[in-house]
Order: C-alpha cells, then structure tokens, then sequence
C-alpha cells in the first residue's frame, strides 16, 4: 500500500478541462508528495475552461500513447463539459481507464469525468456521483447514482463539482494509499 508521498498518480485531460478540476486536485496532490504527471493527446499544453470562457494553460508532461498504466498508482479525469465529452470517444483513452479498472488501481472522475467511466464500460453496478446534468446518463449505465459531494466504491471516487474538491482529493488520497482495489475485468 502506497503512502500519497510515495504515489504516483496521472491526470488525463485535452482541451477544455474544467480549471479548478484539473489544478486543485494536480496541486493538492503534488503538496502532499505525490509525483503527478498531466497527459494530453498530443503531449502539448491543453488550456482550461473557467466560468464562461477559456482559461489558462496546462502543461502537458506526457503524450497519451506514451504512457504505461502500470507506472502509476492512480489516474484522475478532470470534469468540464468539452473535457470528458473529447476523450469518451477516444479508443486509447478507454483503454488505459480499463487497464486502470482491471489492475485494482485507483480511478477518480469528477464533474462530467464519470462519462469516461460510463463509456469504459465500468460503471454498471456502482455507487457513483457527478455533475446533476449527467445523472441520467451514468444511471442508465447501471450505476445507482447518489447526490453526495464525493463517493468511493472499491477505488472508483467520483465526485460532483468544484465545490466538492476538497473532499474529492482527500477520498483519492485514502483510496491510494488503501492498495489495489479487488475487482471484475471490464
């Protein structure tokens, strides 16, 4: 079981992200020793979505197909409408989120993210949360959808919005530092 000071932990994002969901959890999660490294489909700068317009940059640490499941310990999926609704239809995208789910790691959605999960294939039968707007879609992917500020169930975190960030951080820190998660293939 690794200590959060001893994880090391990916974020996936693209164009998009919603700017406090991908800095506050990169930020949070770095203070507390984790290494955090942002992948992007292109491995370039990705800029953020803040209140009605564009944001500011990201920078990207690695290419997407550049990365290995197996060197981290957690993935983090930033919320945001355009974010998750671009790497849902991404093949290399669900890959790794499977690769993830299959290992027993750690997997954090927030926002609209859990579209990711749902799209993964790894929602059906789980507790989970998310932005009020995709309550449907995620419960009609077989998850039994709650309205609580973060939910944890076997190492999948799910978390609503903005105002829940602080909890949602904290709830990948003890699922992290929990170990491998037993679960099914997706």
């Amino acid at each position: 079981m690794p200590s959060i000071n001893e994880s090391k932990i990916l974020i996936i994002a693209t164009n998009g992200f919603e700017q406090s969901e991908l800095e506050f959890p990169r930020d949070q999660l770095r203070a507390k020793g984790a290494t955090v490294h942002v992948a992007t489909l292109d491995g370039k700068p990705i800029k953020g979505w803040e209140g009605a317009d564009w944001g500011r940059e990201a920078e990207a640490d690695a290419k997407l197909e550049d990365i290995a499941f197996s060197d981290y310990d957690a993935l983090v999926i930033p919320g945001g409408q355009i974010n998750p609704d671009l790497l849902r239809v991404e093949p290399d995208v669900l890959k790794l989120v499977r690769e993830f789910h299959d290992a027993g790691k750690t997997i954090a959605a927030v926002c609209h993210a859990p579209w990711v999960l749902v799209e993964a294939g790894i929602a059906k039968g789980r507790e989970m949360t998310s932005y009020a707007s995709i309550k449907t879609d995620v419960k009609n992917a077989g998850a039994n959808w709650v309205d609580r500020e973060v939910v944890a169930d076997n190492g999948i975190v799910t978390s609503r919005k903005p105002d829940d960030l602080a909890a949602f951080v904290s709830k990948i820190v003890e699922e992290i530092e929990e170990g491998t998660h037993e679960r099914k293939a997706a």
